[in-house]
């Protein structure tokens, strides 16, 4: 037994962001419909991994298509 389990302390298990998200997942993310996120994968404007009939989009491909929408911004 560890010092820290004899004491009666658990250490948190460390959060893991994922890699890949689900459709459903990303659609939730950036608040749109499923279709509109099938839509952006077919269209190539959001880049995704197919493994059999599973598609899963890369979470960094979601903050990616966000920081595109929000443009140059000018400076001030």
């Amino acid at each position: 037994m560890s010092e820290q389990q004899e004491r009666g302390g658990v250490r948190p298990e460390p959060v893991i962001e994922p890699l890949l998200v689900r459709v459903e997942e990303a659609a939730r993310i950036l608040s749109l419909s499923r279709s509109t996120i099938y839509e952006m994968m077919d269209a190539g404007e959001l880049p995704s991994v197919r493994r059999g009939a599973a598609r899963r989009i890369p979470l960094a491909a979601l903050h990616a298509w966000v920081a595109r929408q929000l443009g140059p911004h000018p400076p001030q």
